[in-house]
Parts: C-alpha cells; sequence; structure tokens
C-alpha cells in the first residue's frame, strides 16, 4: 500500500494522478473535504470527465492530520511505501510556531510510524532552502550542505528540521530518499500557490523580487519522486531543478502568454524587510499549506 501525505496540494494531487494512471491504488491524508475538489478538477484537465472520476475512484482517501499522532494511526495501516508531501510553506513570522509543528513535528510523526509500520520506503519531499552555496560557489550543488551559520528563513530552518527527522528514519533501517525541488510550477491550484502568479499577473503586477532561483514543473517533480522510489538507490539526496530563472524571468514570461504588461519595478530591500509585503509578493512561488 503507498500512502501520500499532502495529497491535497499541487504536488500531492499530480503524484496521486501519476499513480493511478500506472494502475496502483494509493491512500492520501486529506484534512478537509471540502479540499479533494481541486484534486478533481487537476484529474480533469488531460482527462475525460469519465476518466477523471474513475482514476479518482482508485484512490483510498483517510481523514488525519501529520500533527495529530491518533489519525495517523488507520492511515498507515498496511503502508509499505509512503512519499512525504505534506508542508507549511510561510514566510510570516507569526507562522513560526506552526512552521516549527506542522514541519518538524508533522514530519517526526510520519517516520515513527514508519519505523513502527516498518516500510519498504520513504521518499520526503524538501526543498532546496536548506542547501547554502559553499565559500565561492555561484550556486548550489548535491555536495551543498546546511551552513548554521547563514542567515535563513523559518521556513528554511523547519524543512531542514523536517531532514533531519527524515534521516533518522535510516538509522533504524527504513530507506529514505530526499529530494530538494526548486520552485514548483504546474496547473491547478490557480488561487494557492505557485498557480496564483497567474492570477496576480493577470490583475496588475508591478514589482519583482530581485533574485534568480530554481524552477521545476510539477510533472518532473512527480516522475523523479516515482523514479526514486522504484529505483535500488537509498539514503541518498537529490537537487530538482529544471532552469535557473530570475523571478522577473519568470514574471515576463507569464506576463506575455496573458498579453497583459510584465512588472517592471524591483522590490526594494526595506520591502523585503516587512513580511507581509515579502509574503504577499512571493507567496505565489512558494506557496502556503499543503
Amino acid at each position: 500500500m503507498i500512502l501520500v501525505t499532502g495529497g491535497t496540494g499541487l504536488v500531492g494531487s499530480h503524484l496521486l494522478l501519476d499513480l493511478t494512471r500506472s494502475g496502483e491504488k494509493p491512500r492520501a491524508i486529506y484534512r478537509k473535504k471540502e479540499s479533494l475538489r481541486a484534486v478533481k478538477k487537476v484529474f480533469s484537465y488531460t482527462n475525460s470527465e469519465e476518466e477523471a472520476n474513475r482514476l479518482f475512484r482508485q484512490i483510498e482517501w483517510q481523514k488525519a492530520d501529520i500533527t495529530d499522532v491518533p489519525s495517523l494511526e488507520e492511515a498507515f495501516t498496511g503502508v509499505t511505501h509512503v512519499y512525504h508531501c505534506a508542508a507549511l510553506i510561510s514566510f510570516d513570522a507569526s507562522q513560526d510556531s506552526k512552521l516549527r509543528k506542522v514541519n518538524i513535528e508533522g514530519t517526526a510523526n510520519v517516520v515513527n510510524f514508519c519505523i513502527k509500520q516498518k516500510v519498504e520506503k520513504l521518499c520526503f519531499l524538501s526543498s532546496i532552502a536548506t542547501l547554502d552555496k559553499k565559500p565561492g560557489e555561484k550556486i548550489v550543488s548535491e555536495t551543498s550542505q546546511w551552513n548554521k551559520e547563514n542567515d535563513h528563513t523559518m521556513y528554511a530552518i523547519t524543512k531542514y528540521g523536517a531532514e533531519m527527522e527524515v534521516w533518522r528514519a535510516t538509522q533504524e533501517g527504513i530507506p529514505v530518499v530526499i529530494l530538494h525541488p526548486g520552485v514548483i510550477i504546474g496547473p491547478g491550484f490557480w488561487n494557492s500557490g505557485s498557480g496564483e502568479i497567474f492570477k496576480r499577473v493577470w490583475k496588475g503586477l508591478n514589482y519583482y523580487f530581485p533574485k534568480v532561483t530554481g524552477f521545476v514543473g510539477v510533472e518532473d517533480v512527480v516522475k523523479v519522486m516515482r523514479l526514486s522510489m522504484d529505483a535500488s538507490l537509498q539514503n541518498e539526496s537529490f537537487i530538482v531543478v529544471a532552469e535557473n530563472l530570475s523571478f522577473k524571468q519568470v514574471l515576463t514570461l507569464v506576463a506575455k502568454s496573458l498579453d497583459k504588461p510584465a512588472p517592471k519595478k524591483q522590490l526594494k530591500p526595506w520591502m523585503i524587510s516587512l513580511g507581509w509585503i515579502f509574503e504577499k509578493l512571493t507567496a505565489p512561488f512558494y506557496g502556503k499549506d499543503k
């Protein structure tokens, strides 16, 4: 039995679509019933209504929360493989405690059940935010490591903490693979996460964030997740990025595709220091609770 946490998010929904298409009947965790509508929408983009419904019915939905241990008991029954996609993404300081609870404590709970259930493999979706450039390097690589001396967002800190929990599983004999995707772009969830960028540009976006980062399509992320789970490799981590682009480049490409004006004003340092502005303008790239 395959278990997917974060099944109602961008990556989780596309992963479930791929799994069901290949004949799997996965189990997926959800917290709110209304969130299942977004998953059905993703299934409908590339399938007829009949086929989308057929594939959706192959999923065994389990109401649970990774921060609620009792609710995970039933979710993990009979599970052999786990894709851990659930996470909270926020750059709002008021969310710091929730970030710790969801990303670190929630992952610790998932790991504990993986150990208890003696699962065959755990694939964890982390982030390039946990990788720091070495002195003299211009880009991060798969040899890059966390540097505690650097300044990090609370999101990055909690994702690194989550990674430490996943590595703990290896000490108990659980094979793991950790993936570090860049900013994930893909169809669906137009009102949240990276999908919201299209809505923002459509309505008019004046500012762009002065940064270059790695971008990757959600289908590619899913493909790497499936391959890493099926391959014999274990206890390794990989970067999942298709191309390094500036936020200005991406926003300009989106604006051109929508026949809208591209943002021309660069976000100033003092604006970035104001958390709410930073989150408002960058949330479309990083998403929210999945």
